[in-house]
């Protein structure tokens, strides 16, 4: 069965796409189908995987805004085991047009529910902030991943996600979809307040076993075009996202 994850945060510059690449990256080497979705109009994802996003043709725009296009026309394989359903610079246009057009919400969800192929995982990578693409995502999804780093305006960015999360389940016609939880992103263990945010995390909300520290391998990894599980394979932030794909992909959801 196919498990759809949207990846979320208010905040930018949280280990979002960096977490969607990696983890999906990991999951593939465990022999998981997966599928990789950029909505967010940065398409860094996209960009990571060394596909332009001012001209890859076809994106996730397509599915958006066109009832009548298929996930198969859009895909891209660029490695074993993982697909990529690009992102564009168009889907900053998509995020007007959906508003003021009334295009339906649910084109994402229908093309990535409706489809034959057998992924194993979807990532969907969604933009900062809590917008229409951001809710596009979440109605596709059925679990929400919450990367967040331990400071001080972590609670506010992780409530907001939740309660989008409450409104799109009760109100806006995705009653399955659950929080998988807050994944701690950019941790030092020597700060004392990263430390105590994620001890304040844990008392509050669903948080992952799994911890992302602080690695100045993960930051240098995207300017020589790479992963961090490709550029430094054994560094902690490599055997994190490694860890992180065996807890994600060993547990159902909650």
């Amino acid at each position: 069965m196919t498990r759809i994850l949207v990846l979320a945060n208010q905040k930018g510059g949280v280990g979002k796409t960096t977490t969607a690449l990696n983890l999906g990256l990991a999951l593939a080497a465990q022999g998981r189908r997966v599928l990789l979705v950029d909505v967010d109009p940065q398409a860094s994802l996209t960009a990571f995987l060394g596909f332009d996003p001012y001209r890859v043709g076809r994106s996730t725009y397509s599915l958006l805004m066109f009832d009548s296009m298929g996930l198969a026309r859009i895909l891209r394989t660029p490695r074993a085991n993982l697909a990529l359903a690009p992102g564009s610079i168009d889907l900053a246009t998509a995020a007007v047009r959906l508003v003021q057009e009334r295009h339906p919400l649910l084109r994402l969800r229908s093309a990535l529910r409706g489809s034959r192929m057998p992924f194993d995982f979807v990532l969907v990578d969604t933009p900062p902030g809590l917008n229409v693409l951001s809710v596009a995502g979440f109605l596709a999804a059925d679990e929400v991943l919450i990367p967040a780093q331990c400071d001080h305006l972590a609670m506010l960015g992780v409530r907001g996600i939740q309660d989008m999360a409450r409104r799109v389940r009760d109100d806006m016609g995705n009653p399955g979809l659950k929080v998988r939880g807050v994944l701690p992103t950019f941790f030092d263990g020597n700060a004392a307040y990263a430390q105590k945010t994620l001890d304040e995390l844990r008392a509050l909300v669903p948080v992952l076993d799994t911890v992302i520290p602080y690695d100045t391998h993960i930051a240098d990894a995207p300017h020589q075009g790479k992963a961090v599980l490709d550029y430094a394979p054994d560094s902690p932030g490599a055997v994190a996202y490694r860890k992180l794909a065996e807890e994600i992909g060993g547990s159902s959801i909650p």
